[in-house]
């Protein structure tokens, strides 16, 4: 039976209604993200304790990506199928930034500065019919419409 699946462990709690990125935080207080075991502080290896993210944040930059990204590393797209799509840095409270996929695909309707919140999208099916599931932003304010279930964590 096909299901959602994340893309990768580790990156964000799934299944969730209110999913968050997974950072690591070290024993300085610094946060990292995606999460990670071990961190070097002053030359020693240090284990990071897991911590969930803000879901919120600001829309610190951003950028449309027009041409399909080389695979590897990226997923393969059909290039017939390949749509731009815009991506970003949002802002997490504690001034740590993330690199996203923005939900919102006309730059027109994007701002710097603009609340943002974390979704959970659909990326693209494998090879077992199962649903892989990616991280990205949605404006807060509404200007964004998500298609039909890739709502789910929203507030």
């Amino acid at each position: 039976m096909a299901q959602q699946v994340p893309v990768a462990e580790n990156l964000f709690t799934w299944p969730s209604d209110h999913p968050a990125l997974i950072g690591g935080r070290s024993s300085d207080g610094r946060v990292v993200f995606p999460y990670r075991i071990h961190r070097l502080v002053g030359g020693v290896r240090e284990e990071l304790e897991k911590v969930e993210l803000p879901r919120r944040g600001t829309l610190w930059t951003f950028t449309t990506q027009r041409f399909r990204p080389p695979s590897p590393p990226y997923a393969r797209d059909d290039e017939q199928n390949f749509e731009p799509f815009t991506i970003g840095y949002v802002e997490l409270p504690g001034a740590l930034r993330v690199e996203a996929r923005l939900t919102e695909p006309d730059p027109a309707k994007l701002r710097i500065g603009q609340e943002m919140e974390l979704r959970i999208v659909p990326f693209r099916t494998d090879a077992d019919g199962n649903q892989i599931m990616i991280y990205a932003f949605a404006p807060v304010d509404g200007t964004a419409d998500n298609e039909e279930g890739t709502n789910r964590g929203s507030e």
